[in-house]
């Protein structure tokens, strides 16, 4: 099979919906595709803030609900990337799915779709497993077969690209039958395993040696340790005081102020640590990692403002032992927004306003994508065979 490239074909327009703080556009740069987003769409005000703040551009924050397709057109996009709202489909909540007022703007969309006179010819949809039997998924799929295109769906996690992070999502992803997936055989189903694209990419590159193959073949199977992706790990193995101290300036909400312990910048680290009266409470409920883990659990919107099925908890002291009856001595601390953002492979130079709370920060984050997956989905996507 030739090489194949985007590049071919010029730069691709794009528009990116429910746009958060930018993990989309960012998974789009590092695919290396010739793409360039010509809008954003974001409700959000102080996600709109980040993503200003790391990209130069402020999304639209208007109801996309109010788009009409002649607005749309307007854009002459080749490909539209969606994340919308979750909330309708997580196994925790109510699950209305199109019945929740969140599923109404990207109802709207589809709706859109049959009425464009310049359609995208890509489509990538992001979302939380359960979308898949979702009346919201069934009505997407409806749609964009009438509307002449293509499908592959997949179910993928981090920790299939070597990342210690458990974060299954859906993608479902779309070409007009005009263009075609470098992989055919995957049309309409459903996948759970990303060997079928590196196989792909192994088959059509050929500007890699053996041993960089190699060594991404092993990311399948073997997962980073969670160090790799701390800021703090000096900091928490070199500061000599008791954990009940540094538990005593617990801060509610702000971030907290610079600090040094041997040279090394960080945030107040007393912000991060868990109280032992929560320790107390849900000890047995936590999920707690150490630096030599090569899992953690996903982190969700809640997590620092509850300790119970929000995320995983650091212990910064290994114990003899390690067992829930050893907790309190274990020392444990919440993950830093920067450690969030690097288990959802954010780039060293993405980094929040100031004035963005502790807790929106975290919020933020928990409504995100894993780079680490979409990146490569979108380089299948955008590339023709």
């Amino acid at each position: 099979m030739a090489k194949a490239s985007s590049e071919a074909h010029g730069c691709r327009r794009v528009l990116e919906f429910y746009s958060g703080i930018g993990g989309m556009r960012y998974s789009l740069m590092k695919a290396q595709v010739n793409a360039e987003v010509v809008e954003a769409f974001e409700i959000n005000d102080t996600a709109n803030d980040v993503y200003q703040h790391n990209f130069g551009h402020r999304p639209f924050q208007g109801n996309i609900q109010c788009l009409t397709a002649a607005d749309l057109d307007k854009y002459g996009a080749d490909a539209w990337l969606l994340s919308p709202p979750c909330q309708p489909y997580t196994r925790q909540g109510l699950q209305k799915d199109t019945g929740d007022a969140r599923a109404f703007s990207f109802l709207q969309i589809l709706e859109l779709m049959p009425f464009l006179l310049k359609p995208p010819s890509m489509l990538f949809v992001e979302n939380v497993v359960g979308f898949e039997t979702s009346d919201t998924h069934a009505k997407l799929v409806d749609i964009l077969e009438k509307t002449d295109f293509i499908t592959q769906e997949f179910i993928l996690t981090p920790l299939q690209f070597g990342i210690p992070y458990s974060r299954p999502r859906y993608f479902c992803l779309a070409k007009r039958k005009t263009s075609s997936f470098g992989n055919e055989c995957l049309n309409r189903q459903l996948i759970q395993s990303p060997g079928s694209l590196f196989e792909y990419f192994d088959t059509v590159t050929d500007d890699e040696d053996d041993s960089s193959k190699e060594d991404r073949h092993k990311l399948l199977q073997l997962c980073q340790p969670i160090e790799k992706f701390l800021e703090l790990k000096k900091a928490d193995s070199d500061i000599p005081v008791e954990a009940a101290t540094l538990m005593s300036g617990l801060s509610n909400d702000v971030p907290g102020t610079s600090g040094k312990t041997n040279g090394h910048e960080y945030e107040s680290l007393d912000q991060y640590y868990v109280h032992p009266s929560l320790i107390e409470r849900w000890g047995s409920a936590m999920d707690v990692v150490y630096p030599d883990s090569k899992r953690c659990c996903c982190f969700t919107k809640s997590y620092y403002r509850y300790v119970k099925g929000t995320g995983s908890l650091l212990a910064t002291i290994q114990p003899m032992k390690r067992d829930k009856s050893s907790l309190k001595e274990q020392c444990l601390r919440y993950f830093t927004p920067r450690e969030v953002a690097n288990l959802h492979s954010f780039p060293e130079e993405f980094e929040f306003p100031e004035h963005v709370s502790l807790k929106q920060r975290y919020a933020l984050l928990g409504n995100s994508l894993s780079i680490a997956v979409v990146a490569p989905l979108l380089k299948y996507l955008f590339t023709e065979p």
